[in-house]
């Protein structure tokens, strides 16, 4: 994936919360990460390479696009971005280990039941989470402990057992931390209270624990009691802070689906979520045509149908926006109207209408590039006579170091759009020094004699760098390959913009704000950029080597490889020859070191 098509997906990006997926050319996901703002997220693996790591640069080279979730909050998108890693796996991703997730609190299932931390949910209790942070969860059992003295033993307290007086109190029931219902002193009846108490609290159903801890606080302080006063806000405020259910992830779902539909006059999308063991950990939106005037009825039940196939999917539960028609008896419909699947529903909503956006607004894009791109080509034609529209335009530059190190550059614009793959540059064999149109007679030789073998279509539109000599030498080389009647070529000087024509010596001068002048400059500045980088590169290689490659024994990839670590000739030079040997070998390090030493003498 390049930045050209990352910049055509900007405008459509939210600023949302939520999970993105690089996906591959054969679909397979390669990433999935997670973001409190995704444009801004997504737009760190684009633009500015130095920042890449190497691995970041493998990736986004090997993704063909990528797809977003939005979601409700940054916790939301920590907890769906941990279930799709797990589920597939991608190849970028830092593996999770087995057991490694988030922790749970869970309510047991024994009598007087005790409130611990689980790092897994399972069907031997009761769950609430998964929580992102352990020290969340801390905090909350140790507020759950404080609030509610509840027992932290694991003794089996049978009713028999209690009658028998077999046990004795402990520690925590000396500090005030348990009721003690191991020798009676609290019924069953109200240990239950006390744990339906914190079930609601963990459910979010937490108004009268609110309501006690505000009153405990106040009394404290009323009584002078300012450090349990002040104890007791910090523990108001973790509560406060707590959230007790997660729309991502909640153990207590069932296996479900999650179906919501979006339409345009033409076009409907289809927002699909596969839900297991509570958390998300499938998302996918298709688009379907309408061929008649079929109703989202008809259309979400064979999205739904296509769906299922395409994911074989077997769950029986779905839940749809409204009642669905045509589906197999065998799977469950629900409409949700309030609770965590309507919630799933909304978020799926949520999603499909972003998807429908996204698809507005690219439409309306291309249109406008098209438009405007038309509008700039028409403009060209007329200001250049040409017969042809210039939808392929091709431009050269020639750069040299006092003669030294000449290279050409040809960059290829389509529809008034950079293409880079076609771009191309040269290193010049035949010429000797500096002789700028001898060099561009050659390089425009050998690009036109080589696009003639390969059979491929001309260019419209040949922009030379230059003035009357570049384009003169040209024109001699396009000549002698007969095809100079076939395009349309013309120079451009640098010093005043002005335009020539081949065998016309006024040259034309184009009102400086128009489209078709920019685009020129555009063509001939990208010309420039791209020849002087490859020149850069051309320039330092021969300025790196030439002196170690003049040493009899020693070749390029030793001079690279003791240039690379020393960082320069000088430094070559001092170094001893046993730092020579471990950078180039022994034969190596004695054929360096003799040759300078005997420089030195």
């Amino acid at each position: 994936m390049t930045d050209d098509d990352y910049r055509e997906l900007l405008p459509t990006i939210p600023t949302d919360p939520g999970v993105y997926q690089f996906i591959d050319t054969n679909s397979k996901i390669l990433y999935v990460g997670k973001a409190k703002n995704l444009k801004n997220r997504l737009s760190n693996y684009f633009g500015n390479k130095k920042d890449r790591t190497r691995k970041t640069e493998t990736m986004v080279k090997a993704a063909h696009t990528f797809r977003f979730t939005i979601v409700e909050s940054e916790t939301d998108a920590l907890l769906m971005e941990a279930a799709l890693v797990r589920k597939h796996q991608p190849k970028y991703n830092v593996m999770l280990k087995n057991g490694d997730g988030y922790p749970y609190i869970c309510i047991t299932n024994e009598r007087f039941p005790r409130v611990v931390m689980a790092r897994r949910a399972s069907k031997d209790g009761e769950f609430f989470g998964p929580y992102t942070s352990k020290n969340r969860v801390f905090g909350l059992l140790d507020l759950v402990r404080n609030l509610f003295q509840l027992r932290t033993c694991t003794l089996n307290l049978t009713q028999d057992s209690i009658d028998r007086k077999k046990h004795k109190v402990c520690l925590e029931y000396h500090i005030k931390k348990c009721n003690a219902p191991c020798v009676g002193l609290e019924t069953e009846a109200q240990y239950e209270e006390s744990v339906r108490q914190i079930r609601n609290m963990l459910k979010g159903n937490y108004g009268a624990v609110a309501r006690h801890l505000k009153e405990a606080m106040l009394v404290h302080a009323e009584n002078m009691e300012f450090e349990r006063a002040g104890v007791m806000k910090q523990r108001l405020a973790l509560f406060e802070d707590y959230q007790g259910k997660s729309t991502i992830a909640n153990p207590k779902l069932p296996d479900i689906e999650v179906f919501s539909i979006a339409t345009l006059e033409d076009q409907a999308f289809i927002n699909f979520m596969k839900i297991v063991r509570g958390a998300v950990i499938h998302t996918f939106t298709i688009e379907l045509t309408k061929n008649l005037n079929e109703d989202p009825n008809e259309l979400l039940a064979f999205g739904i149908l296509s769906l299922r196939e395409q994911f074989n999917s077997s769950t029986v539960e779905i839940v749809v926006p409204f009642l669905v028609d045509n589906l197999p008896e065998t799977i469950l419909q629900v409409v949700p109207q309030i609770g965590d699947k309507k919630k799933l529903l909304d978020l799926s909503y949520k999603n499909v209408l972003y998807y429908k956006e996204q698809k507005v607004k690219q439409e309306l894009a291309k249109l406008n590039q098209q438009t405007s791109a038309e509008r700039i080509m028409m403009t060209l034609k007329q200001d250049l006579n040409m017969e042809a529209m210039p939808q392929h335009v091709e431009c050269f530059d020639n750069s040299n170091f006092q003669g030294s190190f000449p290279v050409s550059s040809c960059v290829v614009f389509r529809n008034a759009k950079p293409s880079k793959r076609e771009y191309r540059h040269f290193n010049v064999k035949t010429v000797e020094g500096i002789d700028d149109f001898a060099t561009m007679s050659e390089v425009v030789l050998r690009r036109y004699t080589r696009l003639l073998k390969e059979g491929a279509t001309l260019p419209q539109l040949i922009v030379i760098d230059g003035g009357k000599g570049q384009l003169s030498a040209a024109m001699e080389s396009l000549n002698t390959l007969g095809i100079a009647h076939q395009v349309k070529v013309v120079g451009i000087a640098k010093k005043l913009e002005e335009i020539y024509f081949p065998n016309d010596p006024l040259p034309l001068h184009i009102n400086k704000k128009s489209e078709s002048l920019k685009l020129i400059q555009q063509i001939r500045n990208e010309a420039h950029r791209f020849g002087i980088s490859f020149h850069r590169d051309q320039r330092s290689r021969g300025f790196l080597v030439t002196e170690l490659t003049d040493i009899e024994g020693v070749g390029d990839k030793i001079s690279e490889r003791l240039l690379t670590e020393f960082g320069s000739v000088q430094a070559i030079k001092s170094a001893s020859e046993q730092a020579l040997t471990l950078v180039a070998g022994k034969n190596a390090a004695r054929i360096v070191r003799a040759y300078f030493d005997a420089q030195t003498e």
